[in-house]
C-alpha cells in the first residue's frame, strides 16, 4: 500500500512541477499572462511548486525504507525521474500541438525503462 501511496503522491507532486516549470510557455499564449512581468511568472511559478513540494515531501518520507518505506533512496529517486519524464511527455502532447514523439523518444524511453529494471532488480 506504501509503495501505490508514494507513486501516486510521486504523480501529483511531478504533475505540479511540470506545470510550474513549463506551464508558463502555454499561458504565454494568454493576452494577460503574457503582459507579466519575469518576476511575476516567477512568483506564480513559486505558487505552483509549493503544491509539488506538499506531495514530493510525503511522497518521500512514506516510500523511503529508512522509514519503514517500500524504496531505497536510489528507487526513490529513479521512480521520481521516470514518473517526471511520463508526466512531462503526457503535458507535451496535450498542452504543445505541435510537438511529437520520434523514434529516438522511444528508444530513450525504452533505455528509461531498462534502468528502471536495473536499479529495482535485487
Amino acid at each position: 500500500m506504501k509503495a501505490l501511496l508514494t507513486i501516486g503522491l510521486l504523480v501529483l507532486s511531478n504533475t505540479f512541477m511540470t506545470l510550474a516549470w513549463y506551464g508558463h510557455l502555454k499561458f504565454a499564449e494568454w493576452k494577460w499572462f503574457n503582459k507579466l512581468g519575469l518576476v511575476s511568472v516567477i512568483l506564480i511559478s513559486w505558487g505552483i511548486a509549493l503544491f509539488e513540494y506538499m506531495f514530493q515531501v510525503p511522497a518521500n518520507k512514506i516510500g523511503f525504507a529508512g522509514n519503514g518505506g517500500p524504496f531505497s533512496l536510489v528507487q526513490l529517486k529513479v521512480l521520481q525521474e521516470v514518473i517526471t519524464l511520463v508526466i512531462f511527455m503526457i503535458f507535451t502532447l496535450i498542452a504543445f500541438k505541435n510537438e511529437t514523439l520520434k523514434l529516438n523518444h522511444l528508444i530513450g524511453a525504452i533505455f528509461l525503462i531498462l534502468a528502471v529494471y536495473f536499479i529495482f532488480k535485487k
